[in-house]
């Protein structure tokens, strides 16, 4: 039928079916570019976000693992254990005591005498098989006894549970004489479940190793668990992908990863990071999160512009169609159709044009709004570092006049009420300073201003400041006790350690309703990462208050962690960033005595 039409119909039928064809392929081709770009930009986006994410999961399961350590190393430190008292029930108190801190980290907690037998063992369950136990055998028992140091064990399998063992060797302080030592037991697998799938392969997943690239925990296949990763299983789990395979092998060294690769089972983000444990990497981290699951988020929108593009498209050729019919069926005003069709082929094709227009600008608004997303959290920490300066330029006005006032003011009751905006401006300034602080210390920005400066002067400065009024942390029913032996000259910031300082003694008294505050400093020897001997000043505050709740011990010095009804939750989290900045240490326990707690911070000797 098309051959027997004139030659100029079939010269326009042929033009239209071929702008139908290449109208649909370049409107495919631009969306099909459109979609890859918003894909590559999700993914690199994801890639940022993954990264962070791993370097935050190291940091947090390496904090809870030094934590468990530090709770061992204490044990092996105490009275009773240093006087060789392993059986005692005083003993098994204490072991229960700091076990009780653990409890939610470790599975076991036990004590093996110089011969290697297990003298105590306590579980969620009281007493454990271990008892009587001989452990000679074992390789971390071994390595802890020879080397007098403590032992993060490789994987191990018991009834079907893999288990890893932190071990810290009991050594006499007086003649480094080896005791015995105190263990601790982990199921790896339970363990790291607490921060993150480890049993589903079609999410995002955590794969754990330790340092010979053994797999403690793996979302991707329960039987990978205790196999190692170069290994034949795995290898042939992960089909040899050579990117994956370069990937661990990088991470394994203590370095930081991040690629993608697919084996067969989809494709998928991988990065990785080493699990620090007293600043030595024990363990490594990887976070596999497959690309569908980033890509099914978006996955509705794109397909629901498509098919509203595809809609329109459809829509204005359906119209052309019908008008080739029509000019098919009128033969006989050939001249006057074609002026009339081609006119409104030329209409049509300037509508086209116009839907490509809005397509390509719907296009841009998408990326647009990806771009703003990225900037979203950068605005959010400007505006709160602005927001917090903008507080600070009416109050220093505000306190001013107040005081100013207070002097023309003779009534009592108007008194008070100066006495209320005075003690509020105070409150809203050491508001937006450590908002301040908090915006500084999260982007890496605090600077220090060191000098030489006496530590126990500065100390008494602080003293003197609260015992007169200058500071809010007086409490007339709490007693300072601070009694320097010897001048200790540090060289770092003054105006920061009284802020840490300050912030911690404010802590002790207003958590200690009667009693005492005591505050020691001295100085101690510790090794470095090159076995080299240095010298640390430690300022230890001990109250008689309250004491630390295990709860609260776990994220102290994290943001907005706070049990009082009048503090942010700020306070220890900016002095942790400025001790940090110092290349010092700050840490918490409760007294051995049950009653209060101690807060110490330390700071290089120089």
């Amino acid at each position: 039928m098309l051959f027997s039409l004139p030659r100029i119909y079939r010269i326009g039928i042929i033009s239209v079916i071929s702008i139908v064809i290449f109208s649909f392929a370049l409107f495919y081709y631009i969306q099909t570019l459109t979609e890859n770009n918003i894909r590559s930009s999700l993914l690199a986006e994801q890639v940022d976000r993954q990264q962070a994410a791993s370097k935050s999961l190291s940091q947090h399961i390496g904090s809870d693992l030094s934590s468990a350590m530090m709770v061992l190393d204490g044990l092996t430190t105490s009275a009773y254990m240093q006087g060789g008292d392993l059986y005692s029930e005083k003993t098994n108190h204490l072991i229960q005591e700091k076990y009780n801190l653990i409890d939610d980290i470790i599975d076991k907690i036990f004590v093996l005498d110089k011969n290697d037998v297990v003298t105590t063992s306590l579980s969620q369950f009281g007493r454990d098989e271990y008892l009587g136990a001989d452990f000679s055998q074992r390789v971390w028992v071994k390595d802890a006894k020879r080397d007098l140091e403590p032992v993060f064990s490789k994987g191990f399998e018991r009834q079907g549970i893999y288990t890893v063992y932190i071990v810290v060797p009991i050594i006499n302080r007086d003649d480094n004489r080896y005791m015995g030592l105190v263990g601790a037991s982990i199921p790896t697998e339970k363990f790291f479940a607490r921060y993150g799938n480890v049993h589903d392969i079609n999410s995002q997943f955590l794969v754990i190793f330790d340092k010979d690239g053994t797999i403690l925990a793996v979302g991707a296949d329960r039987a990978l668990v205790g196999k190692n990763f170069f290994g034949t299983t795995v290898q042939n789990f992960v089909g040899h992908n050579e990117i994956l395979n370069n990937l661990t092998r990088t991470l394994l060294k203590g370095n930081s990863t991040y690629g993608m690769y697919d084996y067969g089972r989809s494709e998928r983000v991988n990065t990785g990071q080493p699990i620090l444990v007293q600043n030595e990497p024990e363990y490594f981290l990887q976070i596999v999160t497959p690309t569908k699951v980033i890509f099914s988020k978006i996955s509705d929108t794109l397909f629901t512009e498509r098919l509203k593009g595809y809609s329109l498209l459809v829509a204005v050729f359906a119209s052309l169609g019908s008008l080739i019919i029509f000019l098919l069926k009128w033969n006989n005003t050939m001249e006057k159709e074609v002026i009339k069709r081609t006119d409104a082929l030329n209409k049509s094709n300037i509508q086209l044009g116009i839907v490509s227009k809005k397509l390509s600008t719907s296009n841009l608004s998408l990326q647009n709004a990806n771009e703003q997303l990225r900037q979203h959290d950068k605005i959010q920490k400007e505006f709160i570092n602005m927001a917090a300066h903008e507080l600070r330029t009416p109050i220093q006005p505000i306190l001013g006049l107040t005081d100013v006032l207070r002097d023309y003011v003779s009534d009592s009751h108007q008194s008070k009420l100066l006495d209320v905006i005075m003690r509020n401006a105070k409150r809203l300034q050491r508001l937006s300073c450590d908002i301040l602080d908090v915006s500084k210390i999260e982007s890496s920005l605090l600077r220090l201003s060191k000098s030489p400066i006496d530590l126990n002067e500065k100390i008494k400065t602080v003293i003197n400041d609260i015992e007169n009024g200058y500071n809010e942390g007086n409490n007339n029913n709490v007693k300072i006790i601070f009694e320097p032996k010897e001048t200790i000259m540090i060289y770092a910031d003054k105006d920061r350690i009284y802020q840490v300082l300050s912030n911690l003694l404010n802590n002790a008294i207003h958590f200690t309703k009667n009693g005492t505050v005591t505050i020691n400093t001295s100085i101690a020897n510790v090794s470095n990462n090159n076995g080299n001997n240095e010298k640390e000043v430690v300022v230890t505050i001990m109250d008689t208050g309250s004491g630390i709740t295990p709860e609260t011990m776990q994220k102290l010095f994290s943001k907005f962690v706070t049990t009082s009804s009048h503090g942010t939750g700020l306070g220890l989290f900016i002095s942790k960033g400025i001790i940090e900045a110092h290349g010092g240490r700050i840490w918490a326990e409760n007294n051995s005595n049950g009653v209060g707690s101690s807060f110490s911070f330390s700071l290089p000797f120089t």
